[in-house]
This record gives structure tokens, sequence and C-alpha cells, in this order.
């Protein structure tokens, strides 16, 4: 087979049986999309001529033309994914990408809302929702569980009824490769999530179901839903976080993995244990965890120089 015939095999591959996410699969195929169109126009069209040497030449055009190190390393890795999976298929007779190195992508530390601004926009959200308002209510139990949890965004959007606990306090979440884990939820979140499902929730449906002349609204095992009775999308909740986060100064990222990088961060700093923490926020990797203890180091640094007087 042709170059251009195998990325979508390879594609499906990753998609079902690595479980890799469609935004990631999306990734790919445009890293692989431009690979095979490079290869291509080096008359390469056979796994066999697809050697170090034209992954190297690929990685060096997209470094010409000024792309970040991160992309960089992300076309380098889809580049190994793709031969890999070739090999192990016998269309080529060595793995080029195993002596393909790219760059090391810049890591930032990811910047943290305080505990103490977090807990005011926290309470301005629940103040906005005293009256009652269904989508107010629902709000706050988003905001409040993604802030307990430390859930993304994609894990959040995909709770079912059938995997909230509320005597436990717990959700079950599917995260990143299709991996499942139980993750608990303190008193503020559970007042919230309660509120939410016994009240907000029906009020939800029962307002979609008027307007659709029925007696319910569509039926539905998603737990937070839209205003038309559906599962709420991704985009929407970015909108509410950074809504609610918008007003506090310096707090970096707006959207919902601020709540997450800071969620980690404060548990940390509260003398959990970096292991317990990896598990918390299901990372495959301790090492991805461990940039928190950076962000924490240097919180710890910043509070020195501003209180010490020798500092």
């Amino acid at each position: 087979m042709t170059l251009d015939g195998l990325v979508d095999d390879y594609l499906a591959h990753v998609r079902t049986e690595r479980g890799y996410s469609e935004h990631t699969v999306a990734a790919y195929r445009v890293d692989l999309i431009e690979l095979v169109d490079f290869a291509d126009g080096r008359r390469v069209e056979e796994p066999a001529g697809l050697d170090l040497a034209v992954l190297r030449d690929w990685l060096w055009t997209a470094t010409e033309r000024g792309l970040a190190r991160a992309s960089i390393a992300r076309r380098a890795a889809s580049a190994r994914g793709f031969t890999a999976w070739m090999h192990r298929r016998g269309l080529m007779a060595a793995d080029p990408g195993l002596r393909l190195k790219a760059p090391r992508a810049q890591r930032t530390l990811p910047r943290v809302v305080t505990e103490r601004a977090l807990a005011d926009a926290l309470a301005a959200l629940a103040d906005r929702a005293a009256g009652g308002d269904p989508v107010a209510v629902r709000d706050v139990a988003i905001a409040e569980l993604l802030y307990a949890s430390a859930l993304r965004v994609s894990e959040l959007v995909g709770l079912d009824l059938a995997d909230v606990d509320r005597r436990r306090r717990t959700v079950r979440v599917t995260g990143k490769g299709a991996k499942e884990r139980v993750v608990p939820y303190g008193a503020p979140a559970a007042r919230a999530l309660d509120r939410y499902l016994e009240s907000a929730r029906p009020a939800i449906l029962a307002a979609v179901g008027e307007q659709r002349g029925t007696t319910g609204g569509a039926p539905s095992d998603a737990v937070f839903l839209g205003v038309r009775g559906g599962r709420l999308g991704v985009r929407s909740v970015h909108r509410q976080i950074a809504a609610m986060l918008s007003s506090i100064p310096g707090a970096g990222p707006s959207g919902p993995h601020a709540l997450r990088h800071s969620a980690a961060t404060h548990l940390l700093d509260g003398g959990a244990d970096l292991r317990a923490v990896q598990e918390f926020l299901g990372h495959a990797s301790l090492g991805t965890t461990q940039i928190y203890t950076h962000v924490s180091a240097e919180r710890l640094k910043q509070s020195y120089r501003t209180a010490h007087p020798r500092a």
C-alpha cells in the first residue's frame, strides 16, 4: 500500500485500539498528511522509502518555517507512531522513527488562581444563583466540581448520572486513553451538585418539554445539560469559566484548565502526596504531575521575596 492509503488505517488504529481522543487523532491527521505530501515531493510513495533522512528533512523544513518547538515535537511524535505501526505490520524492514529526535517542547509553568481569589469568584457565582435560576445553579455546580475534582472539561461534560455517587461523594470519569478513574469531591461541590440535580436539572428538562409541547423534555443520561436538554458542550463550559475568572487580575489561563491547575497546586501546597495527586489527575506519568511541584516552589519563592526582610 502507498503511504497515503496507510494514514487512514493508522488513524483508525489509534482511535479504536489506543483510545486516542478525536482532538489528538485530528492533530495526527494534519501532521501525517503533511508528511505524506512532503515525501511525495521527494518521490517517496511506499513505506520502504520513508527513511530517516526524509523524516529529518521534513522536520527541518517545519523549523525553517518558524514553527514552535512544541509543534515540531508533536510532528516528530506523529511520525514516530506512524513508522512504528508500519514496522510492526511488516511494511518496513526497520523503524526509522526510533532515531528521529526533535527539540524538547518548552514547558511553561501553569499559572494558577490563588485560593482566596478562587473562593471569591465561586462566591460571586453562587450569589447569582441564589434566586434559583436553573442555568445559574448548574453553572455553580460545574465550577465547584471542576475545582473540587480537578477534572478535564471533556471528563466533566462526559459525565452520566450513573457516574455520580452522591453518597460517597465520588464521580467516575473517563480520561485520556479511555482510562477510567474514580475521583472524590468535597462538601461545597456536593451541596452545589445536589441542588442542581434535585431542582435545576429537572427544571431545565421541564422547560424543554414546555417548548416542545411534551411533559418531560428530551431524555438524557448526561449530568450537565444545555438549555435545549442535550448534553452540555465543551465550548459552553469554556465560556462560563472564562467569564467567572475574567475579573481576577493575573489569573493566567481563563478556561476550565485553570481550575485543574489550581486544584493540583493547592493540593500540593496543602501537603498532598505527589503520587496521590497523580492518580487524582489521571496522569499516566509522574513527570507530568511534577510540574506542579515547580509551581508551588515558584509561589514559595515569590512569597519569600515579598515578605522576608532579607530576601
